[in-house]
Parts: C-alpha cells; sequence; structure tokens
C-alpha cells in the first residue's frame, strides 16, 4: 500500500476507534489491522477490517428506518425524529451513508479500498 494511503487509513482508523459509535467489533478489527501493519498479517487484516467496515457502515435508508421505529427511542431517547429529519436531510442533499463519526470514518476507509487490496 502506497504510504500516502497508509497514511490517510491510519489516520482514519484512529478517528474510527476514538468516536463515540465506533461498534467494539469494528474498534477490535481496527487495532488488529493496526498491528498487522507492515508484517506479513496485513493483507490477511486488510481483508478482515474491510469486512468488518463493510458490516458496520449504516446506509442512509436503514439509519432513517431505524430512527423512525420503537426501537429508536432505546438508542436516542426522544431525540429520535431529530435523528429520522437529520437523516431525511443529508440523504436529500445526497448521502449514502449515516454521518455519524464512525460511519463517517468507515466511509472515508471505503472509499480506498481499492488501494488496501493492491
Amino acid at each position: 500500500m502506497e504510504k500516502q494511503i497508509l497514511d490517510f487509513v491510519v489516520e482514519q482508523t484512529h478517528a474510527l476507534m476514538d468516536s463515540f459509535s465506533c461498534s467494539k467489533e469494528a474498534k477490535a478489527a481496527a487495532q488488529a489491522w493496526l498491528d498487522a501493519v507492515g508484517t506479513d498479517r496485513e493483507a490477511e487484516e486488510t481483508k478482515k477490517y474491510i469486512a468488518e467496515l463493510e458490516g458496520d457502515i449504516m446506509p442512509i435508508d436503514m439509519l432513517i428506518a431505524f430512527a423512525k421505529s420503537e426501537g429508536a427511542a432505546a438508542v436516542f431517547g426522544d431525540k429520535a425524529p431529530e435523528v429520522a429529519a437529520h437523516a431525511e436531510e443529508i440523504k436529500a442533499a445526497g448521502a449514502h451513508y449515516c454521518d455519524c463519526p464512525a460511519c463517517a470514518a468507515c466511509e472515508a476507509i471505503l472509499g480506498k479500498k481499492e488501494e488496501m487490496l493492491k
């Protein structure tokens, strides 16, 4: 992986891990990938990391549906209608994914997927 791409992904990986919305699975995959960078395990861990990110990033339509569901109150409390409205607003502006810090970092990293797999 080119140094510029590696540096970008490392930076975004730290942003992901530091975000309040990062799942424990994504955090573990991120750390495993960071630990493998520069080793003979890097290619294998890169594939696992990408798979985890692809599974964790929240498509905008799923976010909207969830934010409007009864279960949303357990996660968002009385802010659920605001989350739904925000998600609809960013979808209208062209967003494909949730824009929470974890999803934003996932989207940035996945934008470099092809370069990461070289």
